[in-house]
């Protein structure tokens, strides 16, 4: 079953940079530096759990480096390169030790709700867009606050879900696939999905790293397609993001995340009052 998935993992990354190479090879597209940094920062971050679509839309909006309607599908194709780096270690690593099905299902849920999904998020308003955006910063943020105050538990020891949890676990991946294609991630409601579930949090990586690689090429396929996308910021944090997961993922044995999760707070909340702020302009005006 471990095989399959990373046959499945590797021809989505074939897919994935074949149509993403065709846009940029045909456009001789640059990467931007400052994406390449802010991918650098996030994917390490994202290695770690923390998260990289909270943290990225915060910096975007605060430089106004893209326009809002732009910011969900630019980052969802920019960070599914690093994201199947992440997908390959920890199947790897922790693959073979999660319960297959529950694995499998997870990541299928959630490759088929990213990919309807995709069609969904082009044709939405913008202020739409954003107060779905703003919402899912908020949910994040507040996950964190929670989790380092202990007021949520931490986790079990088990590698697997009783039948009626994993359908429950099955059936919110298929949502996160959803939400994926509104710059919402599925890193911090994976590990706090399954912590309440009993599950070990390390088990969490291999699902939720799994997911979002192979749920991110399909979906980035898609959207590459649309074309309602800066390729310039997408292959900026492609560029800056995989080297980063390289690190998180062999250099670093131990740190505070609790610390890295405060410095994130703030960022994350800063992010969903600015998008907010923007969404209530927009509804206001349509």
């Amino acid at each position: 079953m471990l095989a399959a998935l990373l046959i499945l993992l590797g021809l989505g990354t074939l897919l994935y940079l074949a149509a993403l190479l065709r846009v940029v090879i045909a456009g001789r597209i640059k990467p931007s530096a400052e994406a390449m940094l802010l991918g650098a920062v996030t994917n390490f971050f994202d290695t770690l759990g923390i998260g990289s679509f909270a943290p990225s839309t915060a910096w975007i909006k605060f430089r106004h480096m893209l326009p809002d309607r732009l910011i969900p599908s630019t980052l969802l194709v920019g960070h599914t390169g690093p994201s199947l780096m992440q997908a390959i270690i920890f199947l790897l690593l922790l693959g073979g030790e999660v319960d297959p099905v529950l694995l499998v299902g997870c990541i299928l849920a959630l490759l088929a709700g990213a990919l309807i999904g995709a069609a969904w998020v082009t044709r939405a308003a913008v202020w739409l867009v954003q107060s779905t955006v703003a919402v899912g910063l908020v949910i994040a943020a507040t996950i964190f606050v929670l989790i380092n105050l202990h007021l949520m538990p931490g986790g079990g020891t088990a590698s697997t879900l009783s039948l009626p949890w994993m359908l429950v676990a099955i059936a919110a991946n298929f949502i996160l696939g959803v939400l994926v294609n509104f710059g919402v991630g599925n890193s911090a409601p994976t590990l706090i999905m399954f912590s309440l579930m009993g599950m070990d949090p390390r088990y969490a990586f291999p699902v939720m790293a799994g997911s979002a690689g192979i749920a991110g090429a399909g979906a980035s396929i898609r959207h590459i397609r649309i074309g309602e996308i800066d390729f310039k910021v997408v292959t900026g944090i492609i560029l800056g993001g995989i080297p980063a997961v390289l690190v998180a993922a062999f250099v670093v044995k131990s740190m505070d995340v609790v610390v890295l999760r405060w410095l994130v707070i703030g960022v994350v909340y800063y992010a969903a009052a600015v998008m907010a702020r923007s969404a209530w302009a927009g509804f206001r005006q349509r």
